[in-house]
C-alpha cells in the first residue's frame, strides 16, 4: 500500500485515438470483447473495488474479468509477460514504479482511484478517555508495560498486518527509541479481529491500521500522533522518523493493456470514487455476508449517478 505519479503518456493517447477514429475495439485477449485479468490483494477495500470495476466490465462493456489473488509486489512482476493487466489500488510502492514504469516501461499509472489514504499507528477510543496523553509518541513509552504480550517480552507490542503491506513501523521503533517491538498479525481481518476484541474487552492494543477501511464505521479507533511528515523524511527506508504521508492512492495497468484494451481499459481510467462509496462495498461484504459481486451490483444499483460517466461510449 504509498505515492503515486500519473504517468499516462503521449504514445498511449495516441493510441486510444487511433483506436477511436477506426471503430476497432481490441480486447486484451480472447473472448467476443476479450479478457480483463485484475489482480486481488490482501485487503478488502481492494476486492470491493476491484469487484465493482469487474461487475461493469462483464454487464455494461460486455468483457470476461479474470481475478486472480497475488502478493502486491508479485503482481507487478507479472507485468511484462502478461499474466495481470489491472492493479485496482496502488499505495504508492515508488521503487516498483520505478522499475517497471520508468525503467522496464512495462506498466504505467491509469490515474487516481479517488480515494485518500492513510496509514498510522491506532489505539482504541477507550484507550484514549483512560490515558488522555496516550495519542502522543512521546508518551508511548511510559505506557509500554501496558502493550508488552508473550512476543515482546518486556518491550510494548505495535501490531502490523501482511508483512508485505507497506510499513515503516520496525525503522520508526528504532529511530524514536521507544521500548516496542512490531509483531505481525499476517492479514487485514486479523488486525480488524484484534480491533473489534481490544474494543469490546477493553484490552490495551496499538496497532498498524489506515483508511480507507469499513472498521470505522463500527469500531472506535483513535490515530497517534507521530513526528509529522515532511517531504523526502522516508526517503531512506531505515532511517525514518516521522509519520506517514498523505496517500492518493493510484491504478497501474501493463502498458499492452493501456495500448490495445480499448474501452476497458478507458473504463478503468476513468473510475473514480470515494472512501465512502469503498467502504459501503466493503461493509456488506463483511457485515452483511454478501459476495463481493452481490454487494457491487447493489452499489452499481443505487449509485448509477456516479458510475455512468466513466462508461466509454
Amino acid at each position: 500500500m504509498l505515492r503515486t505519479n500519473k504517468l499516462v503518456g503521449p504514445l498511449v493517447a495516441a493510441l486510444l485515438l487511433t483506436t477511436a477514429c477506426s471503430g476497432e475495439e481490441p480486447g486484451s485477449a480472447t473472448g467476443s470483447k476479450g479478457v480483463v485479468n485484475i489482480d486481488i490483494h490482501g485487503w478488502v477495500g481492494y476486492e470491493a473495488q476491484a469487484a465493482v470495476l469487474a461487475y461493469l466490465l462483464e454487464h455494461e462493456l460486455g468483457y470476461s474479468v479474470r481475478k486472480r489473488t497475488m502478493k502486491e509486489g508479485d503482481s507487478w512482476e507479472d507485468f511484462e509477460e502478461g499474466k495481470v493487466d489491472v492493479i485496482v489500488e496502488n499505495w504508492g510502492h515508488n521503487d516498483l514504479k520505478k522499475k517497471f514504469i520508468e525503467q522496464k516501461k512495462v506498466a504505467l499509472s491509469a490515474g487516481l482511484t479517488g480515494n485518500q489514504g492513510i496509514i498510522g499507528w491506532y489505539v482504541p477510543e477507550w484507550m484514549v478517555k483512560k490515558y488522555p496523553d496516550i495519542t502522543d509518541y512521546r508518551n508511548l513509552n511510559k505506557y509500554a508495560h501496558l502493550f508488552r504480550t508473550e512476543k515482546t517480552g518486556n518491550a510494548g507490542q505495535v501490531l502490523d498486518g501482511d508483512p508485505t503491506f507497506v510499513t515503516n513501523d520496525e525503522a520508526l521503533v528504532k529511530n524514536l527509541g521507544l521500548n516496542y517491538k512490531v509483531v505481525y498479525s499476517g492479514s487485514e481481518e486479523a488486525l480488524i479481529k484484534a480491533a473489534e476484541f481490544a474494543t469490546k474487552n477493553r484490552t490495551p492494543l496499538l496497532m498498524y491500521f489506515y483508511e480507507p477501511q469499513w472498521l470505522f464505521t463500527k469500531v472506535k479507533l483513535v490515530k497517534v500522533a507521530l513526528p509529522p511528515y515532511a517531504l523526502g523524511c522516508d526517503d531512506d527506508a531505515k532511517r525514518v522518523a516521522c509519520d506517514y504521508p498523505p496517500y492518493l492512492l493510484d491504478k497501474i495497468v501493463s502498458k499492452k493493456f493501456a495500448q490495445t484494451g480499448g474501452k476497458a481499459y478507458e473504463l478503468v481510467r476513468n473510475f473514480t470514487w470515494t472512501n465512502d462509496d469503498q467502504n459501503s462495498v466493503a461493509s456488506d461484504m463483511i457485515n452483511e455476508k454478501m459476495s463481493a459481486e452481490q454487494a457491487a451490483e447493489r452499489w452499481v444499483r443505487d449509485n448509477k449517478i456516479v458510475w455512468k460517466d466513466w462508461i466509454p461510449r
